[in-house]
């Protein structure tokens, strides 16, 4: 699958099914503006559609700088009301087709994520984080609220009483406390966080595709529903994955004592 040319985004393929993604405007910390907007929702849109030999994609920030500042102040001000609620819904449709990406994605956040750019990266499957990274949801000190899932995902991150504490104090805390809290899968020196990223996407890449998209799945939408109805979730999801070729070779490489070669069929 080719991607087309964006021109806040870059992307590339540095290993065997998995995609970098850049957010590339780091001459302003990589902030969203309405551009972004649409090319983050036309890239997540056609990964949905057909990833292709894509199998993980790794999201960061260009630059050494940050990895996303939020949402451009600079563009917003002076816009109408109309305006700025025409940006936020365009906003909105990128965050929740990222959400609903059946595509494992992991954010390597090599810098501040701040507002909006933490909300990004808590819309990926899970965070590996530069120790020098600060995070931070600012906008109750603005006038606003969290409006791209971080008043849902922050909670089921760090927990209801820690999560009020952050969004109403619109305080910035280190990456050392995200990782604590549970926010933050794991800590990289400065520089690493791209390479200890890209290295657990190879290793998800090396499974099964439709097993490792049934398991997101399962775990997504099994974590919204009652306990009883989840396990039958996941039991269905698990049901469609018995007559796949992937099960077959896997339960044959396993006998035969070599490495499966998984094709996602």
């Amino acid at each position: 699958m080719n991607l087309p040319g964006y021109a806040t985004l870059a992307h590339e393929s540095p290993a065997a099914h998995v995609l970098l993604i850049r957010l590339n405007r780091p001459e302003v910390r990589n902030a969203f503006n309405t551009q972004m907007g649409r090319e983050l929702l036309d890239l997540w849109t056609r990964l949905s559609e057909d990833a292709g030999d894509w199998r993980c994609a790794v999201i960061t920030g260009a630059g050494e700088q940050a990895f996303c500042a939020g949402a451009d102040l600079k563009e917003r001000k002076g816009m109408t009301q109309e305006a700025w609620r025409a940006q936020h819904e365009l906003f909105e449709r990128a965050f929740w087709a990222l959400g609903d990406l059946p595509l494992p994605i992991i954010a390597a956040v090599n810098g501040p994520a701040y507002a909006g750019g933490l909300e990004l990266a808590l819309m990926c499957d899970f965070i590996y984080a530069a120790r020098t990274a600060r995070f931070a949801l600012t906008e109750t000190s603005l006038g606003i609220i969290p409006g791209a899932g971080g008043t849902q995902n922050l909670p089921r991150a760090v927990g209801e009483r820690r999560a009020k504490e952050i969004i109403m104090s619109a305080r910035p805390f280190s990456a050392e406390d995200a990782h604590a809290w549970g926010m933050v899968n794991r800590l990289c020196e400065a520089g690493e966080v791209v390479h200890a990223a890209l290295d657990t996407a190879s290793a998800i890449a090396a499974n099964a595709p439709l097993a490792v998209k049934q398991a997101k799945k399962s775990i997504r939408y099994g974590s919204q529903m009652e306990i009883r109805t989840a396990y039958r979730f996941e039991v269905e999801a698990y049901s469609q994955l018995i007559d796949t070729d992937d099960r077959r070779e896997g339960i044959l490489a396993f006998n035969e004592k070599r490495k499966p070669q998984f094709k996602g069929q």
